[in-house]
């Protein structure tokens, strides 16, 4: 669902500043300075940088988790800090954070109640996530057995549980191996297709280079290049030629003929070759073939069937109408009470005995350090098991 106004963009920015103070309120440090951004619906957009240039600060502002000093930022048409517009929201940080007593499904299951999902919509959706990040095989273990590329492929999950219209992804591929990488670059370019608008930001620039349309480069906190991908790496002073495979002596005509025109030796002619990715992921994929089983992450199976086919919850249904219940009748003035007679007077307590001048004094009891009893109502037994679960 894009924004109320078609035409207008998902994420807006206008002369972002970022400035942090120190202990004493005095600038600190000046993250971000006078920043634009614009992200149209539907596009995969790359905001890159090296360390420390600003590309997480701006994130955070995004989300609505800082402030900006200065500038004006729009998230769906809203603030970034706007409760509705957060729902529409789908985030994968760069270092994902799970319970290590709950299970894959577990955890899912959790952030499914979080959202304010349906259990059977959510546990339809966890069946079909699992098996396409891969983790299928892996649902009933714990996620704090699950190695760094699996809690990732884990958080991707959780990220896309709600449908979001805006994906926001920190590094989405850091620390996966080539089949995880391969198989978010494609998740990635089904989601913009189906109109899903996607933030990502990324060190490994030959992921950016294949999924997104749009880059920003910012350093030192100000923009350096913005625009589309295409345009900005084309190289207008050469041509490239891609051929089927024809006879030798086709091959040197043409190169003479080229080289009339654009000078002797200037003209090259190579083979095509396979990248290592490509390379790996058919050596991996023969070997599942081979039913050659694996305890780690597996490779997925497509993409999701909601994500291809669109949320189909609709709006959340109304509340029930309860009917204001009937007043209550009045009822008739009874007679007054007969008057209590006053107790009579007790004579007075004896002082309590005096402790000898060698006795100890009493220590005050301490708090009893059972804890009360939780009320569980609503709690799925398994979810809560898992959580007051003991290692021996």
């Amino acid at each position: 669902m894009p924004p109320e106004n078609a035409a207008e963009p998902m994420i807006e920015g206008r002369g972002i500043v970022k400035v942090f103070n120190d202990f004493w309120g005095r600038p600190k440090v000046h993250a971000l300075k006078g920043v634009d951004i614009t992200v149209r619906p539907g596009a995969v957009f790359g905001l890159l940088g090296p360390n420390g240039a600003g590309k997480s600060t701006l994130m955070k502002i995004i989300l609505g988790h800082l402030y900006c000093t200065e500038g004006v930022v729009r998230v769906l048409g809203k603030s970034p800090r706007d409760v509705m517009a957060k729902k529409r929201v789908g985030y994968l940080p760069e270092r994902t954070a799970f319970y290590p007593s709950l299970t894959a499904r577990e955890t899912l299951l959790f952030f499914g109640r979080l959202l304010g999902l349906p259990d059977l919509e959510t546990k339809r959706r966890i069946k079909q996530l699992l098996k396409m990040v891969g983790l299928e095989h892996a649902e009933q273990r714990l996620a704090g057995e699950f190695s760094h590329g699996m809690r990732k492929r884990l958080g991707l999950a959780q990220a896309l549980l709600n449908d979001p219209d805006l994906l926001l992804l920190d590094e989405p591929t850091a620390g996966l191996d080539p089949i995880g990488c391969r198989e978010i670059k494609d998740l990635l370019l089904t989601l913009g297709r189906r109109g899903k608008t996607i933030l990502m930001t990324s060190h490994l620039l030959a992921d950016v280079q294949d999924v997104c349309a749009e880059i920003l480069i910012i350093y030192g906190g100000q923009t350096q290049a913005y625009g589309p991908v295409g345009t900005l790496l084309a190289k207008t002073d050469e041509l490239q030629i891609r051929s089927p495979l024809v006879p030798k002596e086709l091959v040197d005509n043409a190169r003479r003929e080229l080289e009339k025109a654009a000078g002797a030796g200037t003209v090259s002619v190579s083979y095509p070759t396979r990248t290592l990715e490509d390379y790996f992921l058919s050596v991996v994929a023969a070997a599942k073939r081979a039913n050659k089983g694996t305890s780690g992450a597996d490779m997925g199976d497509g993409v999701a069937e909601y994500l291809k086919a669109g949320a189909d919850l609709g709006a959340p249904p109304e509340p029930p109408t309860i009917p204001a219940p009937a007043p209550a009748p009045i009822p008739e003035p009874k007679p007054a009470p007969a008057p209590i007679p006053e107790p009579e007077p007790k004579p007075a307590p004896a002082p309590p005995p005096q402790p000898s001048p060698m006795a100890p004094e009493p220590q005050p009891q301490r708090p009893s350090t059972h804890r009360a009893s939780v009320d569980n109502r609503g709690v799925d037994s398994d979810i809560l098991a898992s959580l007051t679960r003991k290692k021996k």
